[in-house]
């Protein structure tokens, strides 16, 4: 019996690994062995070869392939009345507890040669928040500030709603800005987005100060913060943030992609905006760009009328009939500039 059992544990391995189907993996080789060894090494050896295997811990399947594979491997043990190995039913335990991965990994190429890489949820909602994942007029809105680079070159960038993060990363590799402040509410959405902004290389400053720069403390820097941005994540609540920590900010350009998709958070949106024609000082207003998706036509209509009755003027940006960054259909989307 010693000269088989390796030989069918690896073979085990490399099918589990692999991730083929389970109807792949030799069940009547397996339940005959277990007949002629009751005393359950074999199975013991295809475990630690398989399920607790150092590489399956590292880089394990997905939660259902293991849990599917323990379970059959149970039952074509219980099959053969051979004595319960303890370590198979604590790895399904395990399992069991075990959430399935909710998250994944993308890699956006960008026209430089240089990709984003992103950690991103793989629910379109998912956690009470629509924030982990990449919508399309972040893309959009990526595409047309690469096309203008001059808008944000050694300038201060606020991005409300960063979400994900995709399009301030892309701004901060390619455009030179000189500090670009990635902004949202929600806990978890700021968390991931803290360790996007990190895989990409970028370290965000440990405390999110009010207050970024003195213009002569700007002009120091001039040229030399442009290929290295400083990067701020901040917690930016639109219905509680003062005018005063808005100045403090000192932003030169204001973006948003997707964040008109619900009539409930469009007023506090105009108000923030107005919060920002209002803090602006001795400093002209920030030049202001919202990327929208129009899933709902009445939502952005409404969107369009508060405008017009807080006295925001806009006007439409023409965007490129296609986007590098998306490969199916082209959604409808449309970037205002907004003059607050």
């Amino acid at each position: 019996m010693a000269e088989p059992q390796p030989g069918l544990a690896l073979r085990f391995q490399r099918r589990f690994l692999a991730a083929r189907p389970l109807r792949s993996l030799p069940w009547p080789e397996l339940e005959q062995s277990l007949r002629t060894a009751p005393d359950s090494a074999l199975l013991a050896d295809i475990l630690h070869k398989t399920i607790l295997h150092p590489l399956c811990v590292k880089y394990p399947p997905s939660a259902k392939y293991r849990r599917c594979f323990l379970t059959e491997l149970i039952k074509k043990l219980e099959s053969t009345a051979a004595e319960p190995l303890d370590e198979l039913y604590e790895a399904l335990a395990d399992v069991l507890k075990e959430e399935e991965s909710t998250h994944c990994y993308k890699n956006y190429l960008l026209p430089t040669g240089d990709c984003v890489s992103l950690s991103e949820s793989t629910a379109l909602i998912s956690g009470g928040t629509t924030g982990l994942v990449t919508w399309e007029a972040a893309l959009l809105l990526a595409q047309w500030a690469l096309q203008n680079p001059g808008v944000f070159r050694d300038r201060t960038v606020l991005e409300l709603g960063s979400g994900s993060g995709f399009t301030g990363i892309a701004i901060c590799k390619t455009c030179q800005p000189r500090t670009f402040i990635f902004s949202d509410c929600h806990p978890r959405v700021l968390r991931q987005l803290g360790e996007n902004i990190q895989l990409n290389g970028f370290i965000p400053e440990p405390d999110v100060p009010w207050s970024i720069q003195t213009e002569s403390e700007g002009q120091k820097v001039e040229g030399e913060n442009c290929q290295n941005p400083k990067v701020i994540v901040a917690e930016l609540d639109w219905g509680s943030v003062t005018e005063k920590q808005l100045l403090g900010l000192r932003a030169d350009v204001v973006i948003a992609a997707d964040v008109v998709y619900d009539p409930e958070i469009i007023l506090a949106l105009i108000g923030m905006l107005q919060k920002l024609s209002t803090c602006r000082a001795d400093r002209r207003a920030p030049e202001v760009f919202i990327a929208s998706t129009i899933r709902n036509p009445d939502t952005y209509q409404l969107f369009q009328a508060e405008l017009d009755k807080a006295g925001i003027r806009w006007q439409m940006i023409p965007a490129h009939s296609s986007c590098n960054f998306l490969y199916d259909v082209q959604p409808d989307v449309t970037i205002l500039q907004l003059f607050i």
